[in-house]
């Protein structure tokens, strides 16, 4: 029997998504293509900019990203509730930088004319629209995807489909899940054998998060000397870079909660700590293990209510072992019973993998935790 959508993804709610959007064709077409012999790895480009687009002007957060050579895997949490708070002038000027009428010489989006803006908001039931669009997983993947197809199509010169069909999304019901997608489409790369370890997978949410710490670095160190002495053009030019880069995953949800934060943490792990638990768990899945986990990490999962035995296995079967939702058994009931469900594949696996407490954590579907 099919499924509905907003059986699980209800836009009017904060809630946070694992969407998944694939290539149609033979051909790899965010890669290179074996059979044609081109290569399309600048699409992968395409496809992060146009995420950070996003990000900036819908109410929908970021908190992971992958690219791969067909498919695209994102963690999204929408919130409805920052969109409320948005003034009609707000809402009216995100919408017309998402669809401009114009734009300028660089190919860049003209800033919306003040006419515009006003003429928007003199109609209160466009405005309301598109206030809800702005919080839709929906609407925000339809504005991710048709650029890109549009724009590949061009490229190749064809018509016809460029994504398989719109996409699929699995609803992450607490942050244990959200744990284990995160780890699971940053480790994609590393299980695809196209990295040695998480932090080289371009075009992965971790990837951005660890060049921007050495960024960081970088510039601490460059400005370090430049109080000891003159620095020359190349530490200058090398600086100016390191500053650009340090700000590079600005546009992604931080993995921490920041004290007084309106914006809650991805999951509330420090970046060592997941790069850590990334590290660990990337080495023993290129060498085919399931080693004993280091004593320090055991109490990250011990914290997300995850059963330190089936993590590895979990972060390389995520998508087969569950399809609509994820997360504590008690949260999948719950989420089915409201969608006029029995029940949701994968609440076997739910059981082995997310300790049941009667006494668990904030749900990751909380903005404000």
């Amino acid at each position: 029997m099919p499924f509905a959508r907003r059986e699980t993804v209800r836009d009017d709610e904060v809630g946070t998504y694992h969407c998944m959007s694939r290539c149609v064709r033979r051909a790899f077409l965010c890669g290179k293509d074996e059979y044609s012999g081109h290569n399309y790895d600048h699409r992968k480009a395409w496809i992060k900019e146009r995420l950070e687009h996003l990000s900036v002007h819908f109410g929908v957060e970021v908190l992971g990203y992958s690219v791969m050579s067909n498919h695209v895997h994102l963690v999204l949490r929408n919130r409805p509730d920052l969109c409320k708070e948005w003034s009609d002038e707000d809402v009216a000027d995100r919408w017309l930088r998402l669809f401009p009428k114009s734009y300028n010489l660089q190919g860049k989006v003209n800033a919306p004319q003040p006419e515009r803006i006003a003429e928007l908001v003199a109609s209160p039931k466009k405005v309301q629209e598109r206030r809800e669009r702005l919080g839709s997983i929906s609407w925000f993947m339809r504005c991710l995807n048709e650029p890109i197809a549009r724009r590949a199509n061009q490229e190749d010169d064809c018509k016809g489909r460029f994504w398989e069909g719109r996409f699929s999304s699995q609803a992450l019901l607490d942050e244990g899940a959200v744990l284990a997608c995160l780890a699971y489409i940053d480790l994609n790369p590393v299980r695809a054998k196209i990295a040695e370890t998480p932090e080289d997978s371009e075009y992965t949410s971790v990837h951005d998060r660890v060049k921007t710490v050495q960024a960081k670095e970088k510039v601490k160190l460059l400005k370090k000397k430049a109080r000891q002495r003159s620095l020359t053009s190349r530490q200058k030019t090398l600086l100016k870079k390191a500053r650009r880069a340090s700000t590079a995953d600005n546009w992604l949800t931080p993995l921490e909660d920041k004290p007084g934060a309106k914006q809650r943490g991805a999951v509330n792990l420090t970046l060592e700590e997941y790069l850590q638990l990334l590290d660990w768990s990337g080495s023993m899945l290129k060498k085919g293990k399931r080693g004993a986990m280091p004593e320090d990490l055991a109490p990250v999962l011990e914290r997300l209510q995850i059963e330190e035995q089936k993590w590895l296995a979990t972060v390389s079967r995520f998508d087969s072992w569950f399809k609509r939702a994820a997360g504590r058994a008690e949260s999948m009931a719950e989420l089915a019973k409201r969608a006029g469900r029995a029940w949701f594949k994968g609440i076997r696996a739910s059981r082995a993998v997310f300790r049941q407490d009667l006494s668990p954590p904030a749900p990751a579907a909380s903005a404000n935790g």
